[in-house]
């Protein structure tokens, strides 16, 4: 009697749908499981944007800031996106940084020596990076040597190369107008909202019938409910970025307009696009979780670790002359200390901080974006603070140690429930 009544209230509008309680309570139930996922950098990322907008109101929380943050830190976090590769495998890249400057050095000799088309200076150019990674693997998948090893010898040896190419105290000038697109133009306004309206349909259709086509197959899927908070805030987050990068930001209108979403920015979301697709849908992208999670035991389960690994180790590298390409549009050319310095630092940290874990087997190519941010926000931050290097550098690593701490703590979770 009782349950019929509850039934009739229910549909009668008057006892609330408890399908949100439900969900959430699966979702917090997964979070003491030890299944965080990238939950600490996406707060992270809002104390500190919150942290900074109480402390520099005037200036932090800007459009012109915030189209600086996306240009900043657009270098580091096509790094990072690679190294997601290699830590899904347990593994370490220490020359990602110099794979980035050399490559960049490469196309800056191809196209503003030699006078190359800026395509085929692009083309030798991932082809450098793809090389490097070749390298690598060759020598950590097939003659065995520690990831670390061989990246730590070739961080040494990139950093030598690049510096016979560029000379010390030297520069390799990119003029090519196409190339210094990439990090100094913005598209039209109008182009930018079609981008946005593109994605969110796109996103929306394509989770939605994931969702139906695996609940019809009796798999086990997401609820409704969390489906469409999620593509509620991704609406609404999104919309609110293209707003702030179409709006004009610049300090002197008169003399130039800055609007429109920045041309690096539809770059970034092809790469996202394009490695999640690859890690998500693929075999290959299978393959690789399952050799970070055990690689004794997916050989023995047919799949062959080597390739795997030499694998992961080009498409870093390559991701890397990526980064080398956008570095040096920012720069508007190539010095020796091209993807030298903290470079490397911060897109390990940018991964690792984004939920990427060190011991293998978990993490995304998004968690780079989310960390990348986490880390640009910081050395922003602390700039608009006018705190020395020194500071910045602190917090950084601290953020980066907490990451780590809470990737061990998690793992160890997830060990003892069992989930």
């Amino acid at each position: 009697m009782s349950t019929m009544m509850d039934k009739e209230l229910e549909n009668a509008g008057e006892v609330p749908d408890n399908r949100v309680t439900s969900a959430l309570s699966e979702y917090f139930a997964k979070v003491r499981g030890g299944d965080v996922g990238a939950l600490p950098a996406v707060l992270g990322l809002v104390v500190l944007a919150l942290v900074f907008t109480a402390l520099r109101s005037e200036t932090f929380p800007t459009a012109f800031n915030f189209g600086n943050l996306l240009n900043q830190g657009a270098g580091v976090i096509v790094i990072a996106m690679g190294l997601v590769f290699v830590l899904l495998l347990g593994e370490i890249d220490l020359s990602a940084g110099y794979t980035a400057g050399t490559a960049g050095a490469v196309l800056g000799v191809a196209v503003t020596t030699h006078g190359w088309p800026w395509w085929a200076g692009v083309v030798v150019c991932l082809a450098t990076g793809a090389f490097i990674g070749l390298i690598i693997g060759l020598l950590v998948a097939r003659m065995g040597i520690p990831s670390f090893v061989v990246t730590l010898a070739l961080f040494l040896a990139l950093q030598g190369v690049l510096l016979q190419v560029v000379g010390e105290g030297g520069q390799i000038a990119l003029t090519d107008p196409t190339i210094l697109a990439v990090m100094n133009k913005n598209m039209p306004v109008w182009l930018g909202w079609t981008l946005y309206v593109v994605v969110i349909v796109v996103y929306g259709g394509l989770t939605f019938r994931r969702m139906v086509t695996r609940r019809a197959n009796g798999l086990h899927a997401e609820r409704t409910t969390v489906w469409a908070f999620k593509f509620a805030s991704l609406v609404i987050l999104l919309g609110i970025v293209v707003y702030l990068l179409s709006i004009e930001r610049s300090v002197n209108p008169a003399v130039t307009s800055i609007t429109g979403v920045p041309v690096v920015v539809p770059l970034l979301l092809v790469l996202l696009v394009g490695t999640t697709l690859l890690l998500n849908r693929t075999s290959f992208g299978r393959h690789i979780y399952a050799v970070g999670g055990n690689a004794e035991a997916a050989r023995r389960s047919g799949i062959n670790v080597a390739n795997i690994r030499l694998a992961c180790f080009v498409i870093c590298s390559t991701m890397a002359a990526v980064a080398g390409i956008v570095i040096g549009s920012r720069d508007n050319g190539i010095t020796p200390n091209t993807g030298g310095g903290q470079t490397l630092l911060y897109a390990v940290g940018a991964a690792v901080i984004g939920g990427t874990s060190l011991f293998g087997g978990k993490g995304r190519t998004l968690d780079a974006i989310i960390g990348g941010l986490v880390v640009a926000i910081i050395a922003n931050g602390m700039a608009l603070l006018n705190q020395p290097a020194g500071v910045v550098y602190f917090v950084t690593g601290l953020v980066l140690l907490v990451a780590a701490s809470v990737d061990a703590l998690s793992r160890r979770r997830t060990a003892s429930t069992g989930r």
